[in-house]
């Protein structure tokens, strides 16, 4: 699935933080814990260096506990990387990343500076809330829809700590088109961006497979249909979705899916594990390859041939 939902403000906030990285001593990235690879914006990566980076993981009480452990093992083997896992609900804990910014910068601190951080994070993923229980009092509007920040802002979070405050940034293109999928089901790009059959399909793909206990509870099924297609058909007639003849229809039974996946009513689920991401890893490596020949083969002035382009012999 390509990303096609990239509104001006994002695109000018991409600039703002490019620019205004350097100035930057410590990054603090919000992550959605039921996707953290997925809602890491790549832009940063290439950016960001060594810089000591807090990579926060939001959401935990809609993620699935053990795979937010495994995953915060394998996001610190990265250097200058720690991780927290917090809910909105829990301010204490959300406090905790004041304390990990002065003892990532101890020469800092040491010598009563500034440290100028900042907080970035996708559409949607809770950096809002954070931001204002950071700061003990209502300074970022929070909201269920994403894109609600339109604009950078300083806060003074005391302790000698600033933080500057960005808006919710996607990219122009999410090459890994699962990442893509992934954001979609987690409500982090606007839901007239896709076919809401088209997400629910894939979300049931995988749900099949790491939790099928929790499709069979919550829907009432007698069993879980292998296809997705057929799955979804099933739950959309246990759950009434539908239309004169018994036709179940397909957009109200995925939109009824995608609600209660969002909400957690189906239980502390996590979309990805490392294990899936570095597999999908290698095959966007192969997909840039073929990319690459085929540009260098245009560049060349030869024809680019796919295997359907070969007729057989005429007998």
């Amino acid at each position: 699935m390509q990303i096609q939902w990239y509104p001006g403000h994002m695109h000018k906030a991409s600039k703002e933080i490019k620019h205004a990285l350097p100035d930057i001593d410590l990054l603090i990235e919000i992550l959605d814990a039921r996707i953290p690879y997925s809602s890491q914006n790549p832009m940063l990566a290439s950016l960001r260096g060594d810089k000591p980076t807090i990579r926060v993981l939001s959401k935990t009480d809609l993620a699935d506990p053990e795979l937010t452990k495994t995953w915060q093992a394998y996001l610190e083997r990265e250097q200058a990387v720690k991780t927290l896992a917090v809910t909105t609900q829990q301010p204490d804990k959300i406090k905790q990343i004041i304390d990990l910014c002065a003892k990532m910068l101890p020469e800092k601190t040491a010598a009563n500076k500034v440290i100028r951080t900042m907080i970035v994070g996708i559409p949607n993923v809770g950096k809002s809330t954070i931001i204002n229980v950071l700061a003990g009092r209502t300074i970022a509007k929070t909201g269920n829809e994403p894109a609600v920040t339109k604009q950078q802002q300083k806060i003074n979070l005391g302790n000698n700590i600033v933080l500057s405050d960005t808006p919710g940034v996607l990219w122009p293109n999410v090459e890994n088109r699962h990442s893509g999928y992934r954001l979609a089901v987690t409500g982090a790009i606007k839901d007239t961006a896709f076919q809401h059959d088209d997400i629910a399909l894939y979300a049931l793909g995988y749900l099949g497979k790491a939790y099928p206990d929790r499709l069979v509870q919550r829907y009432r099924l007698e069993s879980l249909p292998e296809e997705s297609l057929a799955l979804l058909k099933a739950i959309g007639a246990k759950r009434g979705c539908l239309r004169s003849g018994g036709i179940v229809e397909l957009d109200k039974a995925a939109k009824l899916l995608m609600n209660e996946l969002r909400a957690g009513t189906l239980g502390q689920i996590t979309l990805e594990t490392p294990e899936m991401i570095e597999a999908e890893m290698l095959e966007l490596a192969a997909i840039r390859e073929q990319k690459a020949a085929r540009q260098a083969a245009r560049r060349r002035g030869a024809p680019s041939f796919s295997p359907t382009d070969i007729e057989s012999p005429k007998k």
